[in-house]
């Protein structure tokens, strides 16, 4: 399937949604199994706190981070790495441990917003690329338990694929400020969507998921987020944030990284 094809064919899908408002949340879905383990899923929390961290410490530098905030102490610190996949790709991830979405952790009332601290650091990628990323390209994922290897929660930012931007260009004009009531499919999973305002991101992702579908502290590993960076059909800055609920039964694992293009092709 050529790439044009599949874009006509997300457009078409999107088209038929039922996009609506979501007042009240969604009928739960079917219990999920335990997450698979992960043997290697402390590699990413022993480059963090084993070693950009201390060598932050020794020689001002947090080799192999690219970069270390600790304002706050390191209970609201995070680090930026370059991820050894795609030419582009970058990990943010806290400086203590958080395993990942469903950790409690990033739901308390002083948690840093990490999807804020993944989207400002997006200029990383535009050193990688030699030139400014457009707003609407860039994209921060995580996944869920089901989709990932690593317990360290880690942000993916990299270019968002372009038949994903196309689709959400398509509906732009009924994406509204509340969960939509259907379900836009992407990548052949069904993804729900709310439009954020703004040039900054001033809201936690994950507490949007929370509060507005209902989802209970421990579900929250259910789930995979993508914010996605847009030019509002107003013309303003803004965002789309996505949210799909793992079905590992029907091949769906959560795993919001899919909407991302690691080759950034045509960019």
């Amino acid at each position: 399937m050529t790439g044009q094809y599949r874009s006509l064919l997300l457009l078409l899908a999107t088209a038929a949604i039922l996009w609506g408002c979501a007042s009240t949340p969604p009928a739960p879905g079917p219990q999920l199994p335990p997450p698979p383990p992960h043997p290697h899923g402390q590699a990413l929390w022993g480059i963090v706190h084993g070693q950009c961290v201390p060598d932050q410490a020794a020689n001002g530098v947090p080799a192999p981070c690219l970069r270390l905030s600790l304002t706050g102490g390191e209970a609201h610190g995070f680090a930026l790495l370059k991820d050894r996949d795609g030419a582009t790709q970058f990990l943010l991830m806290p400086t203590h441990l958080i395993t990942g979405i469903e950790d409690p952790a990033v739901l308390a009332p002083d948690a840093t917003n990490y999807f804020a601290q993944a989207w400002a650091a997006r200029d990383a990628v535009d050193q990688r690329l030699g030139h400014a990323l457009a707003r609407d390209d860039a994209s921060v994922a995580v996944n869920s338990p089901y989709g990932r290897s690593q317990d360290l929660l880690h942000l993916h930012i990299d270019c968002l694929r372009t038949d994903v931007r196309d689709a959400l260009r398509a509906d732009a004009a009924r994406i509204g400020p509340d969960w939509s009531r259907g379900a836009v499919v992407l990548n052949g999973h069904g993804y729900r969507v709310l439009r954020i305002e703004g040039e900054q991101l001033d809201v936690n992702p994950f507490r949007r998921l929370a509060d507005g579908l209902g989802v209970a502290p421990g579900e929250m590993g259910d789930w995979t987020l993508v914010l996605a960076g847009a030019r509002l059909p107003d013309g303003r800055p803004g965002f789309y944030l996505l949210a799909d609920r793992a079905d590992p039964a029907h091949g769906d694992n959560g795993s919001g990284e899919d909407l991302q293009d690691h080759a950034c092709a045509g960019r």
